[in-house]
């Protein structure tokens, strides 16, 4: 064997036996934080919610249920109304559906933990994707979202970037159950 094929055989020996069956990840402290939440979270989000929100010039209701195997369902009705001055008296006009934004939708969720900007700590992350199923002729998103996850327990879902902000900061509070809208 001349030379060149030897150190070919070896180069060869020493990259199979540093072959690993273990995957390697990019970035190993991500993925260990986000399988810890979505162990430890998966179980408690998995099933129904629903957040209903009623204010002078708007109604709002959604019901989303997750399954755990990363897929969810959802329903959606929003109305909306305008205050306006008829005979200078102000009164509302009548509700209007939200054209767009109302009906039943399909989708896939997700946490995960993710990095901050450089040098910022990460944090948890609720990554909901659905389009509408019937009644647009369009495709439309019902969600393309990436929220901070905030919290969920037995009782509450909790996240940023929702359509209703009815909680602190910003956040969407939902309640555990199977709702009908008031409205």
């Amino acid at each position: 064997m001349n030379k060149k094929t030897i150190i070919t055989i070896l180069l060869a020996l020493v990259a199979l036996a540093s072959c690993s069956s273990d995957p390697q990840w990019a970035d190993e402290e991500a993925h260990e934080k986000t399988e810890q939440l979505r162990k430890q979270y998966t179980p408690i989000i998995a099933g129904t919610w629903h957040v209903e929100y009623i204010k002078d010039k708007g109604r709002f209701f959604e019901r989303l249920t997750f399954s755990a195997d990363g897929t969810f369902t959802g329903m959606r009705k929003w109305q909306t109304r305008k205050l306006v001055t008829i005979d200078g008296k102000e009164q509302y006009t009548d509700w209007q559906e939200k054209e767009d934004y109302n009906g039943t939708f399909t989708g896939t969720w997700k946490l995960s933990w993710e990095r901050d900007k450089e040098g910022a700590p990460g944090a948890n992350r609720l990554w909901l994707s659905a389009v509408f199923d019937e009644n647009h002729d369009k495709t439309y998103y019902a969600y393309d979202l990436n929220a901070l996850f905030i919290h969920a327990d037995e009782t509450t879902l909790s996240f940023t970037g929702g359509f209703v902000p009815n909680g602190v900061d910003g956040e969407t509070v939902y309640t555990r159950g199977d709702a009908e809208p008031s409205f």
